[in-house]
């Protein structure tokens, strides 16, 4: 057996939304943790990926985040982004640092914003909180005029009685961006055990957060990709439960 960094699980359950000899789009579950961690040594999405990209993820090193270009919380489903190679690693940095990797998310949210969308401008700072056992501090996120400025764009695609379903485009990449966001103007997601009070978070069985697009032209090729992943059953069940639905065509 290869002397990997990752401890390959062939157990861990993904499907790949897209693949190519540069790259792959990975559609991860919910519950699964983007990368080891104490606790989660072999049960990470990395893990399942070694499994079967053990040689080219070890290859890229952990300089280069074994591929894996950015991470998505334990609780929220959808596409990940990793690398294949060095050469499309870098070339991916550098259209992240450009923002030129635009990513959108479906929402479950309590309440709902008064005007049907809009950009949300806060900056945002990583703090340390606490201790879990097992897992040593957890890094949490607060809005602050010290921290880094973050960029939230929305935009309502069902109201209910109570709730609504959104759609976020993450314009930064801060630490639980979209969550601080929507609960400081009032829309709190569901199921988020963090920063909703407590009838919200108790409101769902997990964080109601799904990475349902992501759309960039292809570093290598200059193709233009749109890669979509449809909302997962659970957090259908919600938003009907909710009082709402789902026109998958305003999510064009």
């Amino acid at each position: 057996m290869a002397n990997y960094s990752v401890e390959p699980n062939p157990d861990i359950a993904y499907k790949l939304a897209y693949e190519d000899e540069h790259l792959l789009v990975v559609d991860k579950p919910c519950r699964i943790v983007s990368t080891p961690g104490a606790g989660h040594e072999r049960t990470s999405l990395l893990s399942g990926l070694f499994a079967t990209f053990g040689n080219e993820l070890q290859n890229l090193g952990k300089d280069r985040d074994f591929g894996m270009l950015h991470r998505l919380d334990r609780e929220t489903s959808g596409l990940l982004l990793v690398a294949r190679k060095k050469s499309s690693y870098d070339a991916m940095r550098a259209l992240f640092e450009k923002r030129e990797i635009k990513k959108f998310y479906f929402a479950v949210a309590a309440n709902a914003p008064r005007q049907d969308s809009g950009v949300i401008r806060k900056p945002i700072a990583e703090s340390r909180q606490g201790s879990i056992p097992k897992n040593g501090e957890m890094k949490l996120a607060k809005l602050s005029g010290s921290g880094k400025p973050a960029t939230t764009a929305y935009r309502v695609l069902s109201r209910g009685p109570a709730a609504c379903l959104l759609e976020c485009r993450a314009v930064t990449g801060r630490l639980h961006q979209l969550r601080v966001h929507l609960d400081s103007i009032g829309c709190p997601i569901f199921g988020d055990g963090l920063y909703a009070p407590p009838p919200v978070a108790a409101g769902a069985p997990r964080l109601a957060l799904h990475a349902h697009r992501i759309a960039f032209d292809h570093p290598m090729t200059g193709e233009p990709l749109d890669i979509r992943s449809p909302l997962p059953k659970d957090l259908r069940h919600l938003i009907k439960r909710l009082g709402m639905t789902l026109d998958e065509a305003k999510a064009d």
